[in-house]
């Protein structure tokens, strides 16, 4: 590893001792930050490669090798800048490979007085931290070198600061929705525009007259405009990969160590922003939700990982988009499209999480138990969609939205698949998820297993839409028109089974009384024989 490190702990004692010692997790790779404004010797910057990351679930090779060489990177980069760093590799002699036990460690090698962390995003590494600190033996005070507005006290030794990077604090999404039912994300995106006047003309009005176009960013993709080229880096990092599974770190995926297309600073990650401007934005909207064999990229932004490791900023991703409809160079519906996802979801689902925190991830709806099948760490199944969705996330460690939503999960939930499972399945395959974003995307979005808080209805389809969308069907060993039979298309019986078998929990539903209208007009033999071909289906999931 090339990162000086400002001393290991097997030296003792500390010839220049430290006062503060500052952590920096994994996805916390912001260099903007205000830490960093100025150069203070007293101060040591702690980064640490750990198998207590790499081995809570499983994860895609790509996902630990990005987030490894992101650390190294801004390691290096703080070093060169002056700042002391301490940097514990994978396979650092003196590495515990815990948090905790790390820092204990640290604390003490340091004589350090002072401990300071920014918030972490994920439940477990906050409830961790406040553990470690409570427990802590060491006599730590509170710094004074914070700024107040950002300062969030843990106790009287320790401080917490803000990661200054979203738009919201963890608490407003619950105060926004108290005393709601349901917590629609509509609601909190217009919120969210008037609130930081994006899209806003005059007063608290929507540019062109509406708040939502997303009923223009449906078209399937034909093949043209082609594909913008794939202008992200090329790394090689099959050094850090072998170092990665000589310490015994397990992983699946492609790991494409030789030729790594991730950014893994903030010039690349900015370059891949003014790529996706450039080339690709013009044509999100009307692609948002295509799908194809042919283009696993189309014209999606893949900024998301740089996002969720804080390289880039959303303030200044969605400052770029809304400059560019204001330009002139992008439709409206494609500039609201995408700055949707960034100022609305991904803020709306933070909320969610730190709302409803702890439990969330143990809720279950539908009462699903049925095991993830094989293929889906193998993508070796006879369903063209799945295969194409999972194959490709299996290589790329990626896949956007409607892959995730209306493919896999799609299937997932009309299969009956433990929604704790497929939530570990996604955490684990996805270079993006960290589990703030994640867990409500794939519980409550997906698979309604928040009994509606999140969505207003299970998101559920037959083959019919992932035709529309797609190219999957042709050529698919199953017939997308047919509901009964060895070559039926899986979805078709599994999709009028789910309804079925939840009526009691979903009838009432307003958004979904076609589903059952339908159902009603089907003679009954016919409905049986759906039951029948479903549960056959749900029965043999690792040979379909």
């Amino acid at each position: 590893m090339n990162v000086t490190v400002d001393a290991t702990l097997a030296h003792s004692p500390v010839p220049n001792p430290a006062h503060t010692l500052r952590l920096i997790l994994g996805d916390q790779l912001n260099s903007q930050h205000s830490w960093f404004a100025t150069v203070q010797p007293e101060v040591v910057y702690v980064l640490m490669e750990m198998r207590q990351e790499t081995d809570y679930v499983l994860h895609h090779a790509q996902k630990i090798i990005a987030v490894f060489a992101g650390m190294r990177a801004l390691a290096q980069q703080l070093n060169e800048a002056g700042h002391r760093v301490h940097y514990l590799a994978i396979d650092d002699a003196a590495n515990t490979q815990s948090l905790t036990g790390n820092l204990s460690a640290l604390i003490h090698h340091y004589d350090a007085q002072v401990f300071q962390y920014q918030d972490p995003d994920e439940y477990r590494l906050d409830l961790q931290l406040q553990a470690f600190l409570a427990s802590s033996p060491f006599e730590i005070s509170a710094s004074s070198s914070i700024i107040d507005s950002k300062h969030l006290d843990i106790n009287a030794n320790s401080s917490c600061v803000d990661s200054e990077h979203f738009y919201t604090q963890r608490h407003e999404v619950a105060e926004l929705f108290t005393q709601r039912k349901q917590w629609l994300m509509e609601t909190f995106y217009r919120h969210m525009r008037k609130r930081h006047r994006v899209l806003i003309d005059g007063a608290d009005k929507p540019a062109g007259g509406q708040w939502n176009f997303d009923a223009e960013n449906r078209k399937p993709w034909k093949g043209t405009p082609p594909e913008p080229p794939d202008l992200r880096p090329q790394h090689d990092h099959s050094a850090l990969w072998a170092t990665i599974r000589t310490a015994g770190v397990q992983s699946f995926g492609e790991p494409a160590a030789a030729n790594f297309r991730w950014p893994v600073n903030r010039t690349e990650a900015l370059q891949q922003l003014d790529h996706f401007i450039t080339h690709a934005l013009p044509h999100f909207g009307d692609y948002e939700d295509a799908m194809s064999r042919k283009a696993q990229r189309l014209f999606h932004s893949l900024l998301s990982f740089a996002l969720n490791v804080k390289l880039l900023n959303p303030r200044e991703v969605v400052s770029r988009v809304e400059a560019e409809w204001r330009a002139g160079r992008v439709e409206l519906a494609a500039a609201e499209g995408f700055i949707r996802q960034v100022i609305g979801w991904r803020e709306y689902v933070r909320g969610i999480y730190w709302a409803q925190m702890p439990g969330y991830d143990e809720r279950n709806y539908f009462e699903h138990t049925t095991p993830l099948p094989q293929w889906f760490w193998t993508g070796n199944t006879r369903m063209s969609c799945m295969s194409a969705a999972i194959n490709g996330s299996l290589q790329n460690a990626h896949a956007h939205h409607i892959q995730r939503l209306m493919v896999i999960g799609n299937f997932a939930l009309l299969a009956g698949l433990e929604p704790q499972a497929l939530h570990r399945w996604y955490l684990g395959i996805y270079i993006d998820a960290f589990e703030w974003v994640e867990l409500p995307n794939t519980l409550g979005m997906s698979q309604f297993a928040d009994g509606g808080l999140l969505a207003t209805k299970p998101y559920v389809s037959s083959a019919a839409y992932i035709d529309r969308m797609s190219d999957y069907c042709k050529g698919c060993a199953y017939d997308k028109k047919q509901r009964l039979g060895d070559t039926a298309c899986p979805f078709n019986a599994l999709y009028w089974d789910f309804y079925q078998r939840n009526a009691d929990k979903l009838e009432r539903n307003p958004r979904i009384g076609m589903a059952y209208r339908q159902l009603e007009k089907m003679p009954p033999p016919e409905r049986d024989a759906i039951r029948s071909q479903a549960q056959v289906l749900r029965a043999r999931l690792n040979d379909l």
